[in-house]
């Protein structure tokens, strides 16, 4: 029993902090021995910017503007949007707009079904995909295509960042420590050999390498990512290309898109199982199981079964004692930053180990829908706050 304890806190460990300190250190020893690449400024190839839409006509201008506003040559960048399904007037503003393009298909079948239908409509080297509710920075495409002078790199995934909506919502705040977090990692990852899935926010590729997706495919960024790596191409991280966003309005709205990811994780999973085996990739299936599969499988089932050991350990000395107490505090210290977030009282230390918990029964929730087939593409997006001047 004591050995299962001490396994099983281990490796929650190990998903999420442990990895991290691992990651760090082999970044660390490789740039003992490998320099950086340095990159040629004449390297300009031909770009698309492809922005899938649905039901965007509050925001749509906006996002044309921005796209407008992009830093690279006008003879060389394309801008499509793609607003299958859409049944608002994002269709209509389109067509209407100056400086981009639109393609409309009646038939919503998800956003996978859109990019490939639009890839059908591409014919430069490099496609770059973004969210029709996100701003990108005015050198996110110049930053994104230097890398494919290299001609090991298959895609190369922009930053996501999460705007202060001036509310310190637990949304605002779990989401954002996240994603800080998890940028730390995607940049060591990519330093290391490659980043293990991408931020569907802004994620570009190879067009000759993009492969039509099944129409359920539910994390479209995450599976066309991780099968270029399985054709043995890196997949580069470039935080000074970002796009961002405003958190979930609230823990509710963030719940379903944390369901919806968890969902798609199974899914991914069980159609990417070879990667689990490290032959003839050892290090990408190092990566993807310390990043992704711990985080989106074991470790959430792992954790109450470690609250469970503890209570029958708990007699046999003082550490078992102090760590089921530090155990109890964690969680009545979520369930008070549930408490007070159903009655907008704001107390953002609380906001952390209540989103914590939030991601693993997310994983529970997910789990279920994905053997029940459930979870469909085609998805409502989580309603964003809105930003506060």
């Amino acid at each position: 029993m004591e050995f299962w304890f001490w396994f099983c806190l281990l490796l929650v460990f190990y998903t999420y902090l442990g990895y991290g300190i691992v990651l760090f250190i082999l970044v660390k020893i490789k740039k003992v021995f490998v320099k950086n690449r340095s990159f040629d400024p004449n390297y300009q190839p031909a770009v698309t910017l492809v922005v899938p839409a649905f039901n965007e006509e509050s925001f749509i201008m906006e996002k044309v503007k921005n796209s407008l506003e992009l830093d690279y040559p006008k003879d060389k960048l394309r801008i499509l949007f793609v607003t299958d399904g859409s049944n608002d007037n994002t269709y209509q503003i389109l067509k209407e707009a100056t400086g981009v393009e639109v393609s409309h298909k009646d038939r919503r079948a998800g956003k996978a079904a859109a990019e490939n239908r639009a890839m059908t409509l591409i014919d430069t080297p490099i496609v770059v995909f973004c969210d029709a509710n996100t701003y990108l920075n005015k050198d996110c495409i110049k930053n994104l295509v230097r890398h494919y002078d290299d001609p090991k790199v298959g895609a190369v995934s922009g930053e996501k960042r999460v705007l202060s909506s001036g509310a310190d919502t637990a949304s605002a705040a779990g989401e954002g420590l996240y994603w800080k977090y998890e940028s730390a990692l995607k940049k060591w990852d990519s330093e290391l050999y490659t980043i293990v899935g991408a931020a569907g926010e802004l994620i570009s590729f190879r067009s000759e390498l993009v492969q039509d997706l099944e129409e359920d495919t539910i994390l479209d960024d995450f599976m066309q990512t991780m099968r270029i790596c399985q054709k043995g191409y890196r997949v580069v991280y470039e935080p000074e290309s970002y796009a961002a966003e405003t958190a979930s309005d609230n823990v509710t709205e963030e719940l379903k898109r944390k369901v919806r990811i968890a969902a798609g994780g199974w899914q991914s999973m069980s159609r990417l199982w070879k990667i689990l085996i490290p032959i003839p990739q050892p290090l990408l299936s190092f990566q993807y199981i310390s990043h992704r599969v711990l985080r989106w499988s074991i470790s959430a089932f792992v954790l109450p079964l470690i609250f469970i050991l503890n209570i029958f350990l708990f007699a046999q000395s003082w550490m078992y004692e102090y760590l089921l107490y530090a155990q109890v505090v964690f969680y009545v210290t979520a369930l008070i930053g549930w408490f007070l977030e159903n009655r907008a009282i704001r107390v953002k230390l609380l906001f952390v180990p209540y989103y914590f918990l939030m991601m693993n029964y997310a994983v529970f929730a997910g789990f279920g829908r994905w053997l029940k087939g459930s979870q469909k593409a085609t998805w409502e997006r989580a309603k964003r706050a809105e930003l506060k001047s």
